[in-house]
């Protein structure tokens, strides 16, 4: 009988790709892959593990797992199952515990359990980059994980102690990767990782890296997931100007405020995120940037927020995606001084929330009349088609007949507020 199993995935775009890259081993062995919420032999959930509230959604995960499916095979893994090793696998909860390390021996720990055996993850080979390329996934896009672990130890970030020192994955198994799933029929390649701008593999640097890649044969663009500020020259701007690559990129500001920055330890000053910024806007009007901002970090006063709001209002960003400081152990502002009250935290955010809404209904609004290559992922009841354009911004194709995993020119009529601002348009007629 054909074996069901089911993931959960929580936290970043490395994540995704580590679960799209199972999903796909996982059917190629005959498993079905259900939903979550479905009956299934085996459940994986995929944790993080960045803030509480990310603990807080994984111990919820978890605890809804073994409630619901107590006699099935459960397993946790990423950042909190790595971070909280020792403490979740005393638990009931789950029945195995593999941390970042040993994620791609998920497929062969689950077969020797079916086969009788009681295997260990540790007893499995590392291997960051051992996942093979997805050819089936539950995403439209695909992910590339280049790069893994940081080596910038923030003062609020945990991630250097659950996903190790940087580390950069051979340049020509990045390529190979990304031949076989355009060659699978894959039009978007999103670079994933958790550094990914301190890329370096012997004589290839990011910058150099991605060229090469925008070199490669096949009908797809690029996408450039989340970067730090950091670690590359302003050459790496130029990149932007070739059609492949999309005009949007996510860059990590976290504070408009020098002093907040330096007590995080950020590699950057906000002046010279304004300064990218200004740049990128300059060669390519209507670029989307968008950013993380964190709130009510340790020491942060009035003046100090002011300066984060003020900064976020003079950059216009597409989108900000907002965090309360939360306390990490084993970080050093776990014991900084003028720690933030969570009511103050939460009042902070709300403010920033309320912004970013409004700078992306502004610059959504500004392409209305304009077009946008847009590459269809699902329909909606009507058989409408939705998707995103080259500079991501959700589009909505008020048109029926079009073909999943497509590009279509589409020119913009207007928008539409969904569960945010989505353009709608129509299909470019020849």
């Amino acid at each position: 009988m054909t074996k069901k199993i089911a993931f959960k995935t929580l936290g970043c775009r490395l994540n995704l790709f580590e679960t799209d890259a199972l999903v796909s081993e996982f059917t190629k062995m005959n498993y079905k892959v259900v939903d979550f919420g479905e009956k299934a032999d085996v459940y994986v959930v995929n944790t993080c593990t960045v803030t509480n509230q990310s603990d807080h959604k994984s111990k919820q995960v978890m605890n809804q797992m073994k409630r619901l499916h107590p006699s099935s095979l459960k397993i946790v893994t990423g950042c909190m199952a790595t971070h909280y090793k020792e403490e979740l696998e005393q638990s009931d909860k789950v029945d195995y515990v593999v941390d970042n390390d040993h994620k791609t021996a998920i497929t062969s720990l689950v077969e020797a359990y079916f086969d009788g055996e009681i295997p260990t993850p540790d007893s499995f080979e590392k291997d960051l980059f051992g996942y093979k390329p997805a050819d089936i996934t539950l995403h439209t896009r695909s992910l590339i994980k280049i790069q893994d672990g940081c080596n910038n130890f923030c003062t609020f970030c945990i991630i250097p102690k659950v996903r190790g020192r940087a580390i950069s994955r051979p340049a020509e198994a990045i390529y190979e990767n990304i031949k076989q799933v355009v060659a699978f029929g894959y039009k978007e390649i999103v670079l994933t990782g958790v550094n990914i701008g301190r890329y370096h593999d012997e004589n290839t640097d990011f910058e150099k890296l991605v060229e090469k890649i925008l070199e490669l044969p096949g009908d797809f663009r690029l996408r450039i997931s989340s970067m730090e500020p950091d670690g590359f020259t302003d050459s790496f701007f130029r990149l932007f100007a070739h059609p492949r690559l999309a005009p949007h990129l996510h860059l990590c500001l976290q504070s408009g405020s020098e002093d907040i920055l330096l007590k995080m330890r950020r590699m950057y000053t906000a002046g010279l995120f304004e300064d990218m910024a200004g740049e990128l806007r300059r060669r390519y009007p209507g670029f989307n940037l968008t950013t993380d901002i964190i709130v009510g970090f340790p020491g942060e006063t009035e003046e100090d927020f002011q300066k984060s709001t003020a900064m976020a209002r003079r950059l216009q960003f597409g989108h900000i995606h907002t965090f309360k400081y939360s306390v990490r152990h084993g970080t050093r502002a776990e014991n900084m001084p003028g720690q933030i009250p969570e009511k103050e935290k939460t009042h902070r955010s709300v403010i920033i929330r309320n912004l970013s809404d409004e700078m992306k209904l502004v610059y959504r609004k500004s392409f209305v009349g304009k077009e946008q290559t847009v590459l269809v992922e699902q329909f909606d009841k009507r058989g409408f088609a939705t998707g995103y354009g080259e500079h991501y911004i959700p589009v909505m194709i008020k048109q029926k007949g079009l073909e999943k995993n497509k590009f279509y020119t589409v020119t913009l009529t207007g928008t539409e507020i969904h569960d945010e601002p989505m353009l709608t348009g129509l299909v470019k007629t020849q």
